[in-house]
């Protein structure tokens, strides 16, 4: 009799014949004298072994059938019922593409009423792990285990930052039949990733608003997770089940001194780049730079000389005055600043006593703040990146970019903060870019989605 176990995030064969066909990703292991698979591999196997009709003890699964029932049924959206059989059809495994606000999480919660295994729900923060605790409570009336900041419970349905998943899925890896990875993109980095090989839950769903990586790793989603199986954007969203909304883009100019200046070091930074052949726009340009930079005198004024360019073209005094009355025009609507750093955000924060929210903003006090925001005490709230992703900030109608990258997820997921739907609610971003700066081209690039073809 072949006896299949689970051991530490791997799936270990004994007593298989030696003509057995298995999958390719199943190797001898000379050291224990079975073998081996990574724990993903196991709805694989299993099928594997049944199709061969070799009978096998299954002591790999540890996961069980959850006994729960919606305490409140929410009737679902066409397309999230769409999204939910598509899913459905392609074995309960792979990703859907929706943006933000149009209920990504109401559909987790419908595919585990679908598959009813013990689920465990990835997540990249803290916050999101508690919006996925309240909903996963307030769903089905039972207790939430909790893997993450500082707590290790693991109950049939579990919440886990994608730090924790990895970090002990060795030892939960097979308790669970379902996982869900909220904002799957951050899943293909090296580390993340082992949240998936070492489990081995047979159904899985990845969401998202913003599929592709800059590094292209996404493709490896389709082993993690599955492949792309519903998708639908802003665009087709907005109005009926988004927020209408609008896009402005909005230039400012540099003062004379400040455009001499930046005209200075931005000379002194390309020249670097042009006498050692180094291509920003080449994967390698930045970290060769840095190299580079790091060698000698000329390399580091050319360091300081990039450093001060860019900060003329993403913080200029413009901007803020531009800032001042955009704030004004829209002193009766909630509004969120974003901005490419930490020091612009508090800046912005002195100079028109509004509350800010970084990574170095402590939980309890960014949670005070979005809670006086909801209740409409506070009416802007400046940022630098930690409200991009995942946090949900319904209220917000109005968003301004002072800064950025030139990543397209990036401004898509600042769009996305605004797009929740309310009652006769109309979104509006605008975007500010200092005119004849580097800024231009990264406002291009990021802006290289159907979201932004709307507007000006």
């Amino acid at each position: 009799m072949v006896t299949l176990t689970f051991c530490a995030g791997t799936l270990e064969l004994s007593g298989l014949p030696s003509d057995a066909a298995l999958p390719t990703c199943c190797r001898w292991d000379q050291r224990s004298g079975t073998h081996r698979a990574p724990a993903s591999a196991y709805a694989e196997l299993v099928r594997a072994l049944t199709r061969a009709k070799v009978p096998f003890a299954d002591h790999a699964r540890a996961y069980e059938q959850l006994d729960v029932s919606l305490r409140l049924e929410r009737v679902a959206h066409p397309f999230q019922a769409e999204a939910l059989r598509a899913w459905t059809h392609a074995g309960s495994r792979g990703v859907v593409v929706l943006p933000t606000g149009s209920g990504k999480s109401h559909l987790a919660v419908m595919a585990i009423c679908a598959r009813r295994r013990s689920t465990l729900v990835v997540a990249p923060t803290l916050d999101l792990v508690s919006q996925w605790y309240s909903l996963l409570y307030a769903s089905f009336g039972v207790p939430i285990g909790v893997v993450g900041g500082g707590e290790y419970d693991v109950r049939p349905l579990t919440v886990a930052t994608y730090d924790s998943a990895y970090l002990h899925m060795d030892d939960m890896g097979a308790k669970f039949g379902v996982l869900v990875f909220d904002e799957c993109h951050h899943l293909p980095s090296a580390s993340y990733a082992l949240a998936a090989e070492l489990c081995l839950a047979p159904y899985r769903l990845g969401l998202t608003a913003t599929y592709e990586r800059a590094d292209g790793r996404e493709r490896t989603l389709d082993s993690l997770v599955g492949p792309v199986v519903y998708q639908k954007n802003i665009v087709e969203l907005s109005g009926e089940y988004l927020a209408e909304y609008e896009t402005v883009r909005l230039h400012v100019e540099l003062g004379a001194e400040e455009r001499e200046q930046y005209a200075s070091e931005r000379a002194i930074y390309l020249a670097f780049l042009r006498e050692h052949g180094i291509r920003m726009a080449d994967p390698r340009g930045w970290k060769d730079f840095i190299i580079r930079a790091s060698r000698s005198d000329a390399g580091r004024r050319a360091l300081r000389a990039y450093r001060r360019q860019r900060d003329l073209a993403l913080s200029a005094p413009a901007k803020l005055e531009a800032l001042e009355g955009l704030l004004g025009l829209h002193r009766e609507d909630r509004t969120l600043v974003f901005t490419q750093d930490n020091a612009t955000a508090y800046g912005i924060s002195r100079r028109f006593l509004v509350p800010a929210i970084t990574h170095q903003t402590k939980v309890r006090e960014r949670s005070e703040i979005l809670e006086r925001f909801s209740r409409g005490e506070y009416r802007v709230v400046v940022t630098s990146k930690v409200l991009n992703e995942g946090v949900d900030v319904p209220e917000a109608n109005v968003a301004i970019v002072i800064s950025g990258s030139g990543s397209v997820r990036e401004h898509v997921q600042r769009l996305g903060r605004i797009l929740r739907r309310s009652a006769d609610k109309r979104a509006i971003l605008y975007e500010l870019v200092s005119k004849g700066t580097s800024e231009t081209a990264t406002s291009e690039r990021r802006r290289e989605h159907a979201a932004y073809r709307r507007g000006s």
